[in-house]
Order: C-alpha cells, then sequence, then structure tokens
C-alpha cells in the first residue's frame, strides 16, 4: 500500500487539507445562519448556492486548467476559496453569503478536477481501483475529521472561519510544493439525458432523487441538529455519525447490488433509507438515539447514487461509460442544487422535523418507482456488465478511475470472463415502454 500512496502524498495531503477546510465550513455557514436569525427558508437558499456554484464550476474547470497549468490554477481557487471563508464573517448578510457559497462551489469542484485529474494521470491503469480506494477514504475520512472541528470553539466566534480558510490556504503547500507532471487535460463529454433516460431510467431517476436528499442532508443536516436541540459537539458527533455509516455500509450494499438485480437492491435501500429518516424523527421527538438513526440513514442514502452509477454502466457500451457517468452526475448536481432551498423552504413553512420527511418522501418516491420499473421487465437478465466501486460525488475527471477499477476488477474475476465491452453491448435494456433493447442499439 506505502508504495501507492508515497508517488501522490503531495496530492492526498492537498486534498485532505481542502477537505478539512471546506468540510467544517459547510457545516458551519449552515449552523452559523440559525444563529444570525436567518429563517430555514433563507439558510436553504444560501445552502443551495454551493451546488449552482459547483454547476457552474464543471464549464469552467478544464478552460482554466488547459490556460495556466494545474499548480497555477490551484493557487487561484485556493486563494479564493480561503478569501471567502473569511469574508462570512466581514460580511454578514444573506445575499452575500449566499454569492459566497456560489463562488466556494466554483473554486472548488474546480480544485477537485485538478486533483483528480492529476491523481489520473499519475497513477498506473492497473493500480487505478486502488487509488480510487485511498482516494475515497481520504475524502470521507476528512469530511468525517472536519465535523470534529466544532468543538474548537464556540460556533459565534470567527475563530472557526479563520480556521477553515487556514486550512483550505495550507492546502496549496504540498501541491505547489510537489515536483509531480503535470497531466494533461481532457475533455469529459456528456450523454444527452434523453439518451440515458431511453437507456437506464431508474439511474437517472436515482441521480435526481438521491441528489435532492443529499444535497439538503449536506445543506441543512447541521442546521437540523442545532434546531432540534444539539450544542456544537452534538452538531458534530451528528455530520460525523451520518458520514461514517455512508463509509461502513456502501461498499457492502454495493457487493450486494452486484449478487442481485440492482433495480431490487436499489427499491430495497431506498426504503430502507425512508425508515430510517422516520426514525430519525421519532427519536428526535424523544431526544436520544438522533445520532445512531442519522448514521443509518447515512449508510443507506449515501450508497443510492454508487448503485445507480453501477445500474447505468450495466446498460452502457463502454466508449460510453465515461460520458454516460459524466451526465449522471450533472443529474445528480441539479438535484443537489434544489434540494436545500426547497427542504428548507418546507422546514420554515411548517416545521424543522419536514427535514426527516423529506428525506423520506425522496427515498420513498425512488422506492417506488424501482419497484416499478422491476415489476414491468421482471422478466429481463439480473447478470451485470459491471462491477461496484464505492463512489464519492466530486466531478467527472473521478469516473475515469471509477471506470477503470470496475473494469480491472471484473478482469480479475475470471481470465475467461466475456469482455465488459461485449458484456455491455449485450446487456438487454428496459426500455420506458417495456421493450428490451441491447445497450448501444436503441
Amino acid at each position: 500500500m506505502l508504495h501507492l500512496i508515497l508517488p501522490i502524498a503531495a496530492l492526498l495531503l492537498g486534498v485532505a487539507l481542502l477537505l478539512l477546510g471546506t468540510g467544517l465550513l459547510n457545516t458551519l455557514v449552515a449552523v452559523r445562519g440559525g444563529l444570525e436569525g436567518y429563517s430555514d427558508g433563507v439558510i436553504g437558499l444560501i445552502m443551495s448556492g454551493y451546488f449552482v456554484g459547483f454547476f457552474i464550476g464543471t464549464f469552467l474547470a478544464l478552460p482554466l486548467i488547459r490556460r495556466v497549468g494545474h499548480i497555477r490554477a490551484f493557487a487561484l481557487c485556493a486563494a479564493l476559496a480561503s478569501a471567502s471563508a473569511l469574508a462570512y464573517v466581514l460580511l454578514v448578510h444573506p445575499v452575500i453569503w449566499a454569492l459566497l457559497r456560489v463562488v466556494t462551489g466554483i473554486v472548488l469542484v474546480i480544485l477537485y478536477t485538478i486533483s483528480e485529474s492529476w491523481l489520473n494521470a499519475q497513477t498506473p491503469a492497473a493500480q487505478r481501483g486502488r487509488v480510487f480506494a485511498i482516494y475515497m477514504a481520504v475524502n470521507l475520512g476528512a469530511l468525517a475529521a472536519a465535523q470534529q472541528l466544532l468543538r474548537l470553539d464556540a460556533t459565534t466566534s470567527y475563530v472557526l472561519f479563520i480556521l477553515a480558510g487556514m486550512l483550505i490556504s495550507v492546502s496549496l503547500v504540498p501541491v505547489a510544493w510537489t515536483r509531480m507532471t503535470q497531466p494533461a487535460v481532457h475533455d469529459a463529454q456528456r450523454l444527452r439525458l434523453r439518451r440515458l433516460w431511453d437507456l437506464a431510467p431508474l439511474a437517472v431517476a436515482g441521480a435526481l432523487l438521491s441528489g435532492l436528499a443529499m444535497g439538503a442532508f449536506w445543506g441543512l443536516g447541521a442546521l437540523y441538529a442545532g434546531r432540534i436541540g444539539m450544542d456544537a459537539t452534538g452538531i458534530a458527533s451528528f455530520m460525523t455519525s451520518a458520514i461514517l455509516g455512508g463509509a461502513l455500509l456502501q461498499l457492502p450494499l454495493g457487493r450486494l447490488s452486484d449478487s442481485f438485480d440492482r433495480r431490487l437492491v436499489l427499491s430495497v435501500v431506498a426504503a430502507v433509507a425512508a425508515i430510517a429518516a422516520i426514525l430519525l424523527l421519532a427519536l428526535s421527538q424523544v431526544g436520544s438515539g438522533e445520532v445512531l438513526a442519522i448514521a443509518f440513514y447515512g449508510g443507506m442514502a449515501f450508497a443510492v447514487y454508487p448503485v445507480a452509477i453501477a445500474h447505468l454502466v450495466d446498460h452502457l457500451a463502454a466508449e460510453d461509460v465515461l460520458s454516460g457517468c459524466s451526465s449522471l452526475l450533472l443529474v445528480h448536481g441539479v438535484g443537489a442544487a434544489i434540494g436545500p432551498a426547497l427542504a428548507g423552504q418546507l422546514m420554515e413553512w411548517t416545521h424543522v422535523q419536514a427535514l426527516p420527511l423529506y428525506f423520506a418522501a425522496m427515498h420513498l418516491l425512488l422506492a417506488g418507482y424501482a419497484l416499478r420499473r422491476l415489476l414491468q421487465n421482471r422478466h429481463d437478465a439480473e447478470d451485470h456488465s459491471s462491477v461496484f466501486v464505492p463512489l464519492v460525488r466530486t466531478t467527472p475527471v473521478a469516473m475515469e478511475m471509477h471506470v477503470a477499477s470496475a473494469t480491472a476488477e471484473a478482469a480479475d474475476v475470471s481470465a475467461d470472463t466475456i469482455d465488459p465491452v461485449a458484456d455491455a453491448a449485450k446487456d438487454p435494456v428496459d426500455t420506458p415502454d417495456g421493450r428490451q433493447t441491447t445497450a448501444g442499439h436503441p
């Protein structure tokens, strides 16, 4: 393992520091917004700004990197991200905060693109699966650790904002220090959404509904914890538990999806996530067990998008996998941008407990649609042309590691298995009108 980490240690350290700073900032903004007296609806709109910026940044990342190179682009974006973190305590106004969230989203997606494209270029194809696993562990570990930084000072203070800005700034040091060769950048083209829907409508629905739910979780989860009476320590434990639950259960649930019809697995996982959200609602009323409930919810909810990706890959020809995954990421991002604003308005119009009910509703919709697809096409083959890989939703560039690792793992299962390209082309596809077709041939 060490021989894999050492060549990319500078990049991984930079990513870890970046996520420590931004993970702290994301939670802190929601909590501080509540303390500033902003309504739940306003906070939801503020938090949606991040995902709007993330969406915009996907179109700006590659031109910027081509223009100035990886290291200069990283320096530029890290400086803007650090400055925006400090600006929250200098310019306390909801409109300003919303604009700052947009800026943060733009620069972060560029920073992720830089890191992931560099990791791709530095890693031999045969090792990308293991490097992807290390990268995912760094992502989730840093995000979980970032929540614990809330314990260091009161959220009413400016200290935590300064700490977030410092961590983002320091993330530039290992990247600027490295002597690794900067890679070339390639476009990640997207399949048309209509084409995606024709091939795998359940994957599109899963990505959208998962985005609606998870965007609301990232944007409003900390606010919800504070509204039900948790202090900074409790909020940190609440958010950390959800992330760790997702990290622990994603792989077992993914392996389950490799063994059974993914439509069935997606239906069950979404239904259980809805039950966990209702359990969170019930336990928060009695004032105990919320941390366990959110860990259970996170374990289920974090697995929905990766299973949707695996279901999509089952129905794509090999040459379309990267572009298809990139398009699905776009669908997920649209849902994530809408989710905090929608859930925030529901919380403002009704009660803070509207958030877990919102989670439950999104997952019940997905469970019902997955079950409907399964019953409509119950005679479809259940074998899979792809292998599940645990996934974090960052940029389309990470999909290259996902695709490479899935292909490598499938090749390692047996030397006699059919080529994944041929498998993907032959697998039956469930079209909206119930007819069966093959991937790449509607």
